[in-house]
């Protein structure tokens, strides 16, 4: 007599007898998700259509995605620091982290885009462009890099417009980390405290001392050294992340123009001289001295 299990396809596992079915479309994945919107939201342009447009369409879609959690968890850390609250800060930006080096990551799936397939859908976008994300102006706002000049380019679109001004006129998440540690005792220069904070941030030298003491003082409280280092390295991942932005549109689109009408490579090369911790990295020099 065979074996029981002789003849049985093994490769088919049997689905469990908890599994739910027949569930109504708002107790379901695809419901919670609203996947019918999200999925059906790629739209192509090009005629015929053009097989790798879906994959701009969908890298910089999900990018969008990203930058709106980023945002979520800057502003709960923003929060958390406001509220003398650090350890939940934290948790916020080791997020925020982890989000930057996917969205870094994610420049090796579009680079898999060759300057001929690009050039053959390229024309669709019109003056659509990159620069013209309010959600990543909206990070660079909240870490500092505020720029009164770019809301123009949010005219045509009130709400993100409204979300920019906004932020311009709040403190960032660097403003309220320095409030915080003047609160617990550390001596930032009032003229730091008092600073407009519609201006983007400007080298404060009086900071490098206050830096000075917490890296070097071992009795220093861990978690304004930790928070410290998460800035840095906040800093330090979305450099990465414009240094393959720039590396990605430079072999796609060589010295090209940009679609918005930037100067492209140029423009985003730029962008790498931009920091918001200034003195964060300059502290760095005077330890040991």
């Amino acid at each position: 007599m065979a074996p029981p299990e002789e003849g049985r396809d093994r490769s088919v596992r049997p689905m469990e007898s908890s599994i739910r079915t027949g569930l109504t479309r708002g107790s379901t994945y695809a419901g919670y998700l609203d996947l019918d919107r999200l999925l059906s939201a790629q739209h192509p342009r090009s005629e015929p259509e053009h097989h790798d447009e879906l994959l701009f369409i969908v890298q910089h879609q999900t990018s969008e995605l990203w930058f709106k959690l980023v945002l979520h968890e800057l502003r709960a850390a923003r929060r958390h620091l406001a509220d003398d609250e650090p350890a939940p800060a934290l948790k916020c930006l080791a997020r925020v982290k982890s989000i930057e080096r996917t969205l870094t990551e994610q420049w090796s799936v579009l680079a898999t885009l060759t300057p001929r397939e690009y050039a053959q859908f390229r024309g669709v976008l019109g003056s659509a462009s990159g620069f013209q994300s309010a959600q990543y102006r909206a990070v660079e706002f909240i870490l500092g890099n505020k720029n009164a000049a770019v809301l123009a380019v949010f005219d045509g679109d009130p709400d993100a417009r409204a979300v920019l001004d906004g932020l311009l006129a709040e403190p960032t998440l660097y403003d309220e980390f320095l409030r915080m540690l003047a609160r617990r005792g550390f001596a930032v220069p009032s003229e730091v405290l008092t600073r407009d904070v519609r201006e983007p941030w400007e080298f404060q030298p009086g900071l490098v001392p206050v830096f000075r003491a917490v890296y070097e003082d071992p009795d220093a409280p861990w978690d304004v050294y930790e928070a410290c280092e998460s800035l840095v390295d906040i800093e330090d991942n979305l450099q990465f992340w414009r240094f393959r932005h720039l590396r990605t549109v430079q072999r796609t689109i060589g010295g090209k123009t940009g679609t918005g009408g930037s100067s492209g490579v140029g423009f985003l090369r730029r962008a790498l001289d931009l920091t918001f911790f200034p003195e964060l990295y300059a502290v760095r020099t005077e330890i040991g001295t």
